[in-house]
């Protein structure tokens, strides 16, 4: 069985930073090109970020380029997602993704002075 953990979520500053990890287990994490996707209060699903199964290839929504940073570490079946200079339209409930069918139960991010 699948399952994902997020962790990381909280309340933040604007301008300030967290670091979401998502902790998978059940399938052969290394082969999967992973995401990350968001939903912001009473919005759909977006999608933020994806990285190949090996970190060779990373791939970001506008709205997240040069602030959001995706990694992932194979040995520990876990994946990040580095989030700096956040605003408050970052707030969101963030999901890490295996397929659009997979993913966690997700975390909140509230970004609020």
């Amino acid at each position: 069985e699948v399952q994902l953990v997020e962790s990381g979520g909280g309340l933040v500053q604007p301008g300030g930073s967290l670091r979401l990890s998502c902790a998978a287990s059940g399938f052969t994490f290394s082969v999967y090109t992973m995401s990350w996707v968001r939903q912001a209060p009473g919005k759909g699903l977006e999608w933020l970020s994806s990285i190949s199964s090996r970190s060779s290839s990373t791939t970001y929504t506008d709205s997240v380029k040069g602030r959001f940073t995706i990694s992932r570490d194979n040995a520990k079946k876990t994946l990040y997602l580095q989030m700096n200079s956040l605003k408050p339209d970052d707030t969101g409930v963030y999901y890490c993704q295996k397929s659009p069918q997979e993913r966690g139960q997700g975390t909140q991010v509230t970004v609020s002075s």
